[in-house]
C-alpha cells in the first residue's frame, strides 16, 4: 500500500457517492508498501479501504481480483470483500484512474511472528489453495520466472548503485534458477505476496489476509516458498538468518489441510531461491524508479541478498523442514 494519488476530501466524497455511500467522517492515507494509492475511510461509523490502482496493475487483470476476493469472502475466507457501486460493479473511475472501496478487516499485521503465528499462516495458506481450486477463474503470473531475464536486463546497469556485486549476484542466481526450475507441480489461484503487512491479526490469530493484486495461477508450493523468505527469516537485514522452527510450523499449519507431494519437498530449494530472487528484482526495480512526490515506504532490495545466500547454498528441503 502507498499514496501516489493525493486526495481532498471532497474528492473521496465524490467517490463514495457512486457506492451509494454518504457522510465521510474520516480519511487517512496508508503508507505502507509500494503498489497502489490506499486511504482508511470512515462512512457512518463504519471502516473501508479505497484503493486506487496504480503501476503494475493493469486494468484488465482487475476483474480477476474482484471476483477472487468475492468468491473467498462467500466461501468464508477471511479477506475483504469488495462494495459493488450505482452501476452494480466492483470497479469504478475517478479522473481516469480505476478503483475499488473493500470491507475493512479489523486488527493489524505483526512485525513479530511467533511459531504459531506461522503455523496459523500456513492454515490459511492452504485453506485459500483448496477453496481456489474450485473456481473457475484463472490469470497468468505477469512476474513468473519467464519475466525475470527482462527484468534484469531493464535493471543491470542501474543496480550496481544499490550495490557493487548486485549485477553478478543476480546473474549467478538466475542462472542457477533457470536451469533448475520444476515443471508439472501442482498448481492454482496463489496470494503470490503473503508478507507480514498483508496479514491481519486480531487477539493474536490470524483475522484476514489483505491485498490479492499479485494473486495468480501458478504452483502453490510457489507460495509456500514466498512465505519462507517472507516470514522465516529474523534478525537485522545484514544478518538474517533463516527460522527453521517458523518453517516447520508454517508446514505443519499448511499439511493439517493440503498434504504436499514429493515433488513438491524436492522443489521448495529452487522455489525459494527463485521468489527471493523474485523481489530482489522488484524491489531494486522500484528504488531505481521512486515516483516524485508520492508517499511511498521503498523497501529495502539488500535484505534478500541473504536469503538468496542461504537457498543457494541449501542442499533440499531437510534445510527447511526436517
Amino acid at each position: 500500500m502507498a499514496v501516489y494519488t493525493k486526495l481532498k476530501k471532497s474528492e473521496i466524497e465524490e467517490i463514495i457517492s457512486l457506492y451509494k455511500l454518504k457522510n465521510l467522517e474520516t480519511f487517512a492515507p496508508i503508507e505502507e508498501g509500494i503498489e497502489n494509492t490506499n486511504y482508511v475511510i470512515i462512512v457512518n461509523k463504519k471502516k473501508y479501504i479505497l484503493t486506487i490502482f496504480e503501476k503494475r496493475v493493469k486494468e484488465q487483470d482487475l476483474p480477476f481480483f474482484c471476483e477472487l476476493i468475492s468468491l473467498l469472502n462467500k466461501s468464508g475466507f477471511k479477506c475483504p470483500m469488495p462494495l459493488t457501486n450505482i452501476e452494480n460493479s466492483p470497479i469504478s473511475t475517478f479522473k481516469g484512474k480505476k478503483l475499488t472501496i473493500l470491507t475493512f478487516i479489523n486488527g493489524k499485521s505483526k512485525e513479530n511472528l511467533s511459531n504459531e503465528n506461522c503455523k496459523d499462516i500456513g492454515k490459511e495458506a492452504a485453506r485459500l489453495h483448496l477453496l481456489t481450486s474450485k473456481f473457475k477463474i484463472q490469470r497468468k503470473n505477469a512476474l513468473s520466472i519467464k519475466s525475470w531475464r527482462n527484468m534484469f536486463e531493464n535493471i543491470k546497469d542501474k543496480c550496481i548503485k544499490i550495490h557493487k556485486d548486485l549485477p553478478n549476484l543476480i546473474e549467478v542466481n538466475l542462472k542457477d534458477i533457470e536451469k533448475n526450475w520444476p515443471s508439472n507441480l501442482p498448481t492454482g489461484i496463489i496470494h503470490a505476496d503473503l508478507f507480514k503487512d498483508n496479514i491481519i491479526f486480531e487477539n493474536n490469530k490470524v483475522s484476514g489476509i489483505i491485498d490479492f493484486t499479485f494473486s495468480c495461477n501458478d504452483y502453490y508450493a510457489l507460495e509456500i516458498a514466498i512465505c519462507f523468505n517472507a516470514l522465516c527469516f529474523d534478525g537485522v537485514k545484514s544478518n538474517l538468518s533463516f527460522n527453521v522452527t517458523k518453517a516447520k510450523k508454517f508446514i505443519e499449519g499448511y499439511s493439517s489441510i493440503r498434504k504436499l507431494s514429493d515433488q513438491e519437498k524436492n522443489s521448495i530449494k529452487i522455489l525459494s531461491q527463485g521468489a527471493a530472487l523474485r523481489f530482489l528484482l522488484t524491489r531494486v526495480f522500484d528504488a531505481i524508479n521512486t515516483v516524485e512526490g508520492a508517499l511511498v515506504k521503498i523497501k529495502d532490495p539488500i535484505e534478500y541478498l541473504k536469503r538468496l545466500e542461504f537457498h543457494k547454498n541449501a542442499k533440499n528441503y531437510e534445510d527447511y523442514f526436517f
